[in-house]
């Protein structure tokens, strides 16, 4: 089993070759990848390089940093890569930002900000990131560092931490919808898009979306308003004006503790709806506490039953599992860079790492068999 993972590491090794214009570098990426998946405490420049054999982290570091390699090209040939290992029509696209807790003020980006990892405001960088889940599996396939205004309007801290001058402030959903569009360029096989409340409240996202015809179903806010006959409408009051025989209780997908069951409830907003679409208001609400309701704004096939929009709903967390998969056992946090470009090259291999295991995994299920921890 060990030297089918092994193999699989050349394989995905050989696809990314091209991207790299000198052999050093081509030969340290693989070493690089290696080492972030080999189980190490701390996955920084010296460990990697002391995994490596080296002497001292400088090579690790130019690597990041300086060396001649297109890391755009290679978060292509992830998503490619990914796409052949895991991909389905019936796949679906997961947006959500992650944060990077950092010390002092020099790292691109970093600004005391909200970091869902922490569940508080922290002095951290924010990436905000596009998965890609299916029956296969799931891995990461896209990713932006999200950079404050206070950063973009401040030209010359931005050339200390070498930031492009075309990068300009983004907001988070807009990051999202360029990643979703590279996906459609790129031919990624998917039915639904889904993300939480910091992407649902964004309206012209939710137009987009509609415009590109991509089904989703995005979280939103109880104060959040939805079109219906009568004018604009808080989805908080829809949903309590919803009869009790409405509800369904529908299981989410397994969880730590067994079945994840909530109570699901939809109901129809906005007239005109095209031909063979529809919108909904979906509420999901836990059976332990009937006041702790989410809402979902909705588009998709008009054939869609509540417990397709609940599925497509529950599929989110297949980011977060992402995230803690790639930051315990991919090194996805562990960097010790301050650059723009040496964030981008470290999360891309991240992403590759993970893409690996993920790889691996479906690989060896295919085959009945459990998957080996890579050495």
């Amino acid at each position: 089993m060990m030297e089918l993972v092994a193999a699989e590491l050349d394989t995905v090794h050989e696809r990314i070759a091209g991207r790299f214009g000198r052999a050093e570098p081509r030969a340290r990426v693989r070493e690089y990848v290696s080492g972030l998946v080999a189980g190490l405490e701390r996955k920084n420049g010296w460990t990697l390089a002391e995994w490596a054999g080296e002497v001292s982290p400088d090579g690790m570091q130019r690597l990041l940093r300086r060396a001649d390699w297109d890391v755009d090209g290679v978060r292509d040939d992830v998503r490619g890569y990914v796409i052949e290992q895991l991909g389905d029509p019936d796949g679906v696209l997961i947006a959500d930002d992650t944060g990077f807790l950092k010390k002092g003020t020099g790292s691109a980006g970093v600004q005391r900000q909200y970091s869902g990892t922490a569940g508080r405001t922290e002095n951290c960088q924010v990436g905000v990131f596009l998965a890609y889940a299916s029956r296969y599996g799931h891995a990461l396939i896209d990713r932006e560092l999200y950079l404050p205004r206070t950063w973009a309007e401040d030209r010359d801290r931005c050339h200390a931490a070498s930031i492009p001058e075309q990068a300009e402030f983004v907001t988070k959903p807009r990051q999202a919808q360029a990643m979703i569009a590279r996906a459609v360029a790129a031919g990624v096989p998917f039915a639904w898009f889904t993300a939480d409340e910091t992407y649902g409240q964004a309206k012209y996202l939710q137009a987009w979306l509609e415009d590109q015809d991509i089904w989703h179903v995005m979280a939103i806010r109880c104060s959040d308003t939805l079109t219906m006959a009568e004018g604009e409408r808080r989805a908080d009051g829809l949903i309590a004006a919803v009869p009790s025989r409405s509800w369904q209780r529908i299981s989410a997908g397994a969880g730590a503790h067994g079945p994840r069951e909530y109570d699901w409830a939809r109901i129809p907003v906005r007239a005109g709806w095209q031909r063979g679409r529809g919108h909904w208001l979906l509420a999901r609400r836990s059976v332990s506490d009937p006041k702790e309701i989410a809402y979902y704004a909705c588009y998709g096939p008009r054939r869609s039953s509540t417990a397709d929009l609940a599925w497509v709903a529950a599929s989110r967390w297949h980011i977060e599992e992402c995230f803690q998969q790639a930051k315990g056992e991919a090194g996805l946090d562990h960097y010790q860079v301050r650059s723009w470009r040496a964030w981008y090259a470290h999360i891309t291999l991240s992403m590759l790492a993970l893409a690996w295991l993920a790889a691996s995994k479906a690989q060896a299920e295919k085959r009945g068999s459990a998957p080996a921890t890579p050495a």
